[in-house]
């Protein structure tokens, strides 16, 4: 017991993202009195601060991060940002390599579909634009605000926005901007699908249960569901999907 406390304080761990399984983490290291720093991208302006030590802001690129690595002494990086988060994944695996230093990527595993789904895979933003003229004319689109101008040329179309903060353009013509944060609940999404009417829901590929509620919700109502695929794993070592997991892995990683 006490060679494990030993190996535990010895690391100083670095996570990389706000998700829910980053801040899950962050309590549990934080619980066994491991040195961590949480590092957000700053894109949220209001995001759920994780336990512990809390930096917020890019890197510089792959060699900044492998500089701030080597400076701050981090012996093990978690990278647990959002499936989507193409950019700072590649740089971490980019970093660590040069730097050294053991990298882990915990991801929440993809959303399955269920028996009554309707479900409409694409490849990108674009392709489920492309989608959506067959599929319904009253669309709740809920891909985040950055990848809202996919959608801006589709004036013939009516969309529900829902992000966490305001997007700045370019937006659809015909839309309501909901400006809210999960977690949702079935009943109120199903209420908030028929109240505006809606045709057609458009989602990435998430996972989780902070937001599932909507595919279920769609499934209630006979709705189709066009999902974003995730993109190509960014090349980590090895990926786990629970906090546990990484928690086991760490003094393999000293």
């Amino acid at each position: 017991m006490g060679r494990r406390k030993e190996i535990e304080v010895e690391i100083r761990v670095l996570i990389l993202g706000g998700t829910a399984e980053a801040r899950a983490l962050a309590a549990a290291l934080t619980e066994r009195d491991i040195p961590v720093v949480s590092s957000l991208a700053g894109r949220v302006a209001r995001p759920r601060l994780p336990a512990g030590e809390v930096r917020v802001g890019g890197f510089g690129g792959p060699e900044g991060l492998a500089a701030w690595l080597a400076e701050h002494r981090i012996r093990a990086v978690v990278d647990a940002t959002h499936p989507f988060a193409e950019r700072i994944s590649a740089s971490a695996v980019a970093a660590t390599r040069s730097a050294g230093v053991p990298l882990l990527r915990l991801e929440r595993p993809g959303w399955e579909a269920s028996p009554g789904d309707d479900w409409h895979w694409t490849s990108s933003l674009t392709e489920a634009a492309e989608a959506l003229p067959e599929l319904g004319g009253r669309v709740f689109l809920t891909t985040g605000r950055q990848g809202l101008p996919a959608f801006a040329d589709l004036d013939d179309l009516w969309f529900l926005i829902r992000c966490v903060d305001p997007p700045g353009p370019p937006l659809p013509r015909h839309h309501e901007l909901l400006l809210n944060r999960g977690p949702y609940e079935v009943d109120g999404e199903a209420e908030l699908l028929r109240t505006r009417r809606i045709e057609v829901l458009v989602t990435k590929d998430s996972g989780g249960s902070m937001t599932a509620a909507k595919l279920v919700a769609a499934r209630r109502l006979g709705l189709p569901v066009v999902l974003v695929r995730r993109p190509a794993p960014a090349g980590a070592p090895r990926t786990v999907t629970t906090v546990p997991a990484v928690l086991a892995w760490l003094p393999r990683a000293a």
